[in-house]
């Protein structure tokens, strides 16, 4: 079974389902992040895997994957240009989301 954060419930559902108005975001984050910790790396999906999973369509996984990593919630990276991108999933209320930022500043 995958721990979820307390945080992730209290308060990251209510701001990204109810301030931002972007529920698929919230459920593209919970999707990612639970598949990232069953598999210990980063998450390669394509848009539409990513909106099977979810129950979306296309357009709104990309649209969530858009807001969050604005929100810098979510890092992505490619080998190239027309690769699948593999999304990292960040936790900045944590202390591990806080020193990997600080890392990547360095």
């Amino acid at each position: 079974m995958i721990a979820i954060d307390e945080y992730v419930i209290d308060v990251l559902m209510r701001d990204l389902t109810g301030h931002d108005r972007k529920p698929t975001s919230f459920l593209v984050y919970l999707w990612l992040s639970a598949e990232q910790s069953r598999r210990q790396a980063p998450v390669q999906v394509s848009y539409q895997e990513l909106a099977e999973s979810v129950g979306a369509s296309k357009s709104s996984a990309q649209s969530a994957i858009h807001w969050l990593l604005r929100r810098k919630l979510l890092s992505a990276s490619k080998e190239n240009a027309t690769a699948i991108p593999s999304y990292t999933v960040h936790k900045p209320w944590s202390g591990a989301g806080l020193q990997s930022s600080a890392s990547r500043r360095s």
